[in-house]
């Protein structure tokens, strides 16, 4: 198989990730219910932080254009990747560089890993409240207040008195009412496409890299392949093994790194399955309904499914009844990736496929 899922269980608590109007979610018909959830891009882009640590590197850098007009008012322009895979960050994350005015041919490269969101495990198994919080400076005696007439101008200490007189009202103090807070049992999901895991496609056509790139990957050792997508250039065997396990760290260990002070949650992992068959991956973490209960649901961990490996943390026990969690289960799951993904030949990928 050329394909690895992984599936995480995480349990968040009374916390915020992916903010909008306080916490973003979505709506679900069939319970009629407001799911929180994190996007794919915050999970891919927690993955990508977790990768430069685990390997400690420095992520690569973008270029930002901006235009100034005839007027000398700045503009927003394009927004560049590096477009070079000898940074882990572009080689796993892909990249688009389409240059203004169609003068340069577009640079694409789709990222071998397909994320999915951080969703609830079960629409009963997770959701949003809400509380009230005050920013209180109140206590301190060197605040500046201004206050602004409808001319923009700033009244004076007296014009201030005045203006207060019968009202109850305090400069130092700001009320901010209806912040959601998320809280339950979330999955998320990762597809790993090993055939263009670490390939570079040479189609000149749909181009990836650049001339002057090509030439620079060639001179430090990526070998020429084929593979079902066509010609490419896949990495040496050295940097390979160096990069499976930074990424596998990475995706058993990535965390929610925009998680706001005031709402720390540690979203510890509860379980972790990896899988080369989708259907079964599925059903290795899941939810089901009571049938003696209306409107309620129950975590499942099914840690014995052929062709699927369920790794179960001690922090499970809490909340979902498991058989053999495990002080080193999050250890054993990364081990178990970097074995899937060194044991695919990826420079003779139609060979494998033929053998399949």
């Amino acid at each position: 198989m050329s394909t690895i899922y992984v599936r995480t269980l995480k349990r968040a608590e009374h916390t915020v990730f992916c903010v909008a109007d306080g916490q973003k979610t979505y709506y679900d018909p069939q319970f009629s219910r407001y799911i929180p959830y994190s996007s794919g891009q915050q999970i891919k882009r927690s993955i990508i932080d977790a990768l430069s640590v685990a390997l400690s590197e420095v992520p690569s850098p973008t270029t930002f254009l901006f235009d100034v007009d005839k007027n000398k008012v700045m503009k927003e322009g394009e927004v560049y990747a590096t477009c070079d895979p000898t940074y882990s960050d572009q080689l796993f994350g892909g990249w688009m560089k389409a240059a203004k005015g169609g003068k340069d041919r577009t640079l694409k490269r789709r990222s071998p890993l397909s994320i999915s969101a951080m969703r609830g495990l079960h629409p009963l198994l997770s959701g949003v409240g809400s509380e009230n919080i005050s920013f209180d400076r109140s206590d301190r005696p060197n605040n500046k207040v201004i206050v602004r007439n409808d001319q923009g101008k700033a009244l004076t200490e007296e014009e201030i008195e005045t203006l207060l007189v019968g009202k109850d009202r305090s400069l130092s103090r700001k009320w901010i009412p209806d912040n959601k807070r998320a809280t339950g049992l979330f999955v998320q999901d990762i597809a790993i496409d090993l055939r263009r895991l670490f390939c570079v496609s040479l189609n000149k056509f749909e181009p990836e890299i650049t001339e002057t790139t090509e030439a620079r990957l060639r001179e430090a050792g990526w070998m020429e392949a084929e593979t079902v997508f066509g010609l490419c250039l896949v990495a040496p065997k050295e940097t390979r093994e160096r990069l499976i396990k930074g990424l596998a760290n990475a995706i058993i260990n990535w965390t929610i790194s925009s998680n706001q002070a005031r709402t720390f949650s540690l979203m510890e992992t509860l379980a972790v399955s990896i899988s080369e068959n989708a259907n079964k991956i599925a059903g290795s973490i899941r939810a089901k309904l009571k049938e003696d209960e209306e409107n309620k649901a129950e975590p499942i961990i099914e840690e014995e499914i052929n062709g699927v490996e369920t790794y179960v943390t001690l922090a499970a026990g809490g909340y979902i009844r498991t058989k053999r969690e495990s002080i080193n289960a999050l250890d054993e799951a990364e081990k178990a990736l970097i074995e899937k993904m060194s044991g695919f030949d990826y420079e003779h990928q139609l060979k494998q496929s033929s053998r399949d």
